[in-house]
């Protein structure tokens, strides 16, 4: 069964109005350019031109803000602000970004691909994540022990100091505010390194933090490729914690680099989470819920269940069904309110998926996509892809594409379907899909997976902690988690009556 064509929007080149052409670092509350000068080109993913030069920062530069950092830390005000004044301002940059919200997602859809309307719908969760983390900290309420007539015992929580904060290419603007929201409202002053692909969204943090008054030094941004201002931050001793979301293997160097100086890490990294539809399960709802799972933000999502699981009853319905919509899925100009699928982010990640899709057409039966969408004949754009009768061995269920591509696989048994969800390296979600209450929670509980997600895609509560196992991942953030990570928790000791101490040294 091969797939019809793809629809498609026409397809455009939209460029926003008032684009920069040059994209400096912030540093100490001024927009610099590199010490040394150096340059790299940023592309948009639909003509994969190069729209702007962006400062690529190095050892010095990271020297620089860390330095600009340090000071806002240690002589500044921030971190000795009640919790209440800085809840005020992290308030008042959520009405910030709601207020341009519109050109927010403007801006990240030239710069990413990704569809306009779910471009905007990050730009609200961003503001949404600074309003939570401002009631967060307003609401903290630390443990105190109490030896009735012997002793109180309380925490005293501080922030760390300098975070260290390094994000991905796929909904950037968003995920930097899941950074820096619980930083800042911890106290801490930080140093971000944006990812290289998309550094158009960050570089509207400076003048939305000055207007809602953050004293200048507490955020800083250098822009730059991973090997090189990400290496410099990772590496340097006045940063003494690191919260990196990105692939898997560059985690494990940046474990091995925060090593020599013992750097506290928070690591959220690749996935590949299975959905497991059971026979018994709402198919209608299901179906609506996978096909948004893996095709939404482009397939460009670490959560994305990218490899669905069928009780063999229900396979060939089901597969037949979720093709059939998926040949539907509108693919074409990121900027067009139709689109539901834009052009993915650069050259290298669509030649990368693009190597997926056509191992996939040796490894599973193709029954939708497959390759370029019909009419689209420039940008980075792939057809949702489906492939059905994938075997666990194939790599395209094993490895993590992070793309429009998805694999279906059927199970006869619970424990088949357990063994297949769980055959993977990564563990950071699972999408159960069952109308029987004790195999849902029976198999939640044994699923390796931080994350599960009963009935329903991925619809997360800011309260609950965010993480994976296995290669997924290491720590967690979200809720009073986040605030943990950012800040360091001190046993104080009182005593209210005579201790009793051993007379040491007494003849």
């Amino acid at each position: 069964m091969h797939a019809a064509p793809t629809h498609h929007a026409a397809a455009a080149h939209y460029i926003p109005e008032n684009l920069p052409t040059r994209i400096q670092h912030f540093i100490d509350g001024e927009f610099v350019d590199s010490v040394s000068g150096k340059t790299f080109d940023v592309l948009d993913p639909v003509s994969n031109l190069s729209y702007a030069t962006a400062a690529a920062g190095q050892g010095e530069d990271i020297d620089l803000a860390v330095a600009a950092a340090t000071r806002a830390f240690t002589d500044g005000p921030w971190p000795r602000m009640l919790p209440r004044a800085r809840a005020q301002v992290l308030n008042r940059i959520a009405d910030a970004i709601e207020a341009q919200d519109a050109r927010l997602a403007e801006l990240e859809t030239f710069d990413t691909g990704l569809p306009i309307t779910q471009a905007l719908g990050q730009a609200h969760r961003a503001a949404e994540n600074f309003r939570f983390f401002a009631d967060l900290i307003v609401a903290q309420a630390d443990d105190t022990y109490s030896v009735p007539g012997r002793q109180i015992n309380y925490v005293n929580r501080k922030p760390v100091g300098v975070a260290g904060l390094i994000t991905p290419w796929n909904t950037p603007f968003m995920l930097e505010s899941w950074k820096l929201a619980p930083a800042l409202a911890s106290g801490c002053t930080v140093v971000l390194k944006p990812a290289e692909f998309t550094p158009l969204s960050a570089s509207l943090w400076a003048g939305i933090f000055a207007a809602a008054g953050l004293p200048d030094g507490v955020f800083n941004l250098v822009n730059g490729i991973g090997e090189e201002a990400g290496d410099a931050l990772v590496k340097h001793p006045g940063v003494p914690l690191i919260s990196f979301t990105g692939e898997t293997t560059t985690g494990q160097l940046i474990y091995r680099n925060c090593a020599a100086n013992l750097k506290g890490m928070s690591m959220e990294l690749g996935g590949k989470s299975p959905a497991v539809v059971f026979a018994d399960a709402d198919l209608d709802a299901a179906i609506d819920s996978t096909l948004f799972g893996v095709f939404s933000l482009n397939g460009e999502r670490c959560t994305a269940g990218s490899r669905i699981l069928v009780e063999r009853s229900a396979y060939e319905d089901f597969c037949a069904r979720f093709a059939a919509r998926a040949q539907q899925i509108v693919v074409g100009d990121p900027h067009d309110p139709k689109t539901e699928v834009g052009a993915l982010v650069h050259p290298e990640h669509y030649a990368k998926v693009m190597s997926y899709v056509e191992l996939g057409k040796s490894e599973g039966r193709l029954l939708a996509g497959g390759g370029r969408p019909a009419g689209l004949p420039e940008g980075n754009y792939v057809a949702p892809t489906v492939f059905a009768d994938v075997a666990p061995t194939a790599r395209i269920f094993q490895e993590e594409i992070f793309g429009p591509v998805v694999t279906i696989t059927p199970f006869d048994t619970d424990a088949e379907a357990l063994e297949l969800a769980n055959g993977v390296k990564y563990g950071l979600a699972a999408y159960l899909w069952t109308s029987n209450l004790t195999r849902a929670h029976t198999f939640a509980h044994a699923v390796e997976a931080g994350m599960v997600w009963l009935n329903s895609h991925n619809v997360r509560d800011l309260r609950t902690p965010f993480g994976g196992v296995k290669a997924s991942g290491l720590g967690h953030e979200g809720g009073y988690r986040s605030i943990d990570f950012y800040t360091d928790q001190q046993a104080v000791h009182i005593s209210l009556g005579v201790v009793h101490t051993p007379r040491f040294g007494i003849r």
